[in-house]
């Protein structure tokens, strides 16, 4: 899916969790201590830089010209404090169901991004405050 150059780095971002996701959904109990470690490096890594980005960046500059409450910005906003929350469970040691449902819910999140979130944002955000928001994604990603 082609995206607006703003939000082609926070799409790049998603494939590599949908290959932890994937891992966490199909491992077995010899995989699943490799999963989990494998996930929780890229939560520190990557995967918490990345939802503070769009936290603080990405949906207030979709707020300042579109709908807030919207269905999408909301379920967005849920699934992170429901990942946040599963995230520190599997660094406690929790039990493979709930890394079986991480994967799912990391998945599920990222299709909500990839299919309405970001489309959302590209048809309602005017294109000068979009390539805006690009500049400010880098610089807070650097």
């Amino acid at each position: 899916m082609k995206r607006h150059p703003a939000l082609a780095p926070l799409s790049r971002d998603h494939h590599h969790a949908l290959v932890i996701a994937r891992r966490l959904r199909q491992a077995g109990s010899e995989e699943m201590p490799g999963a989990v470690a494998a996930f929780l490096e890229h939560w520190e890594a990557e995967e918490r830089l990345h939802f503070r980005l769009e936290e603080e960046v990405l949906l207030p500059a979709y707020a300042a010209h579109g709908d807030p409450r919207h269905p999408a910005v909301v379920r967005t906003l849920l699934d992170h404090m429901l990942i946040r929350r599963d995230a520190a469970r599997l660094a406690a040691g929790a039990e493979p169901a709930v890394a079986h449902a991480m994967g799912a819910r990391l998945a599920d999140h990222v299709k909500l991004e990839e299919h309405e979130l970001f489309p959302l944002i590209e048809r309602t955000v005017p294109a000068p405050a979009l390539a805006a928001l690009g500049e400010r994604l880098r610089e807070h990603a650097s």
